[in-house]
């Protein structure tokens, strides 16, 4: 699992380390049933303190990304929840809104968005592919 932390991302640690962790494990980096860094040896990695990072361990756990076991290490979930269908929708929503004018505001044009979207789309596409051909 490979995971940085962007200073002039304005989301908190924790939470980029669950949106990375999602990342990985919709491109297929991640599969069900992988062991995860501890918290102290991801901690100590990213130079963070342990709270963090078990907060982000606690949060995705409360999502079925992970799954906790007392005394083990933390593993991606065997089997991952189907996400309740319209809170995701809703979510998803307001963060493409969020994404999009951002997008906007940095010059980038509806078309060129829309380029790299597939492009993005497609790369986790073939990275899942190739995952699960190993």
């Amino acid at each position: 699992m490979f995971v940085s932390i962007k200073v002039k991302d304005n989301r908190p640690i924790y939470s980029q380390i669950i949106s990375q962790v999602k990342e990985q494990v919709g491109n297929g980096t991640l599969w069900p049933g992988q062991e995860l860094p501890s918290v102290r040896e991801l901690a100590d990695s990213l130079g963070i303190n342990m709270h963090t990072v078990r907060s982000a361990y606690l949060k995705s756990h409360e999502q079925g990304i992970i799954e906790l076991h007392l005394g083990r290490r933390a593993r991606i979930a065997r089997r991952l929840p189907p996400l309740p269908d319209v809170n995701l929708r809703t979510d998803i929503q307001a963060r493409l809104k969020e994404v999009i004018t951002d997008a906007i505001l940095a010059g980038i044009n509806p078309q060129e968005l829309l380029e790299r979207t597939k492009r993005y789309i497609n790369e986790m596409k073939q990275n899942k592919s190739e995952s699960a051909k190993e």
